[in-house]
């Protein structure tokens, strides 16, 4: 199974991170304990939502609708 997952960040409520994985609990563990980049400034995150799917070429493609234009109109109105 593969999950497209969002992270809020707990500090900046703006901010969430998006992300695709076979381990949820790793990928979040993983976010928080990063000392650079992205997920270090807005660290800690949460869990806000995530999608299951069995497919992984569909969990990519969901997951990469997700970070464009349209994708993030509806990542806003329905996920988050």
């Amino acid at each position: 199974m593969y999950m497209v997952y969002i992270l809020k960040s707990i500090n900046n409520s703006r901010r969430y991170y998006i992300g695709l994985t076979a381990d949820l609990d790793r990928s979040l563990k993983e976010r928080n304990a990063e000392k650079s980049g992205y997920s270090s400034r807005y660290s800690p995150w949460k869990v806000e939502t995530y999608i299951t799917f069995k497919n992984k070429v569909i969990a990519e493609k969901f997951e990469k609708y997700l970070k464009e234009g349209s994708g993030q109109a509806f990542l806003t109105k329905r996920l988050i």
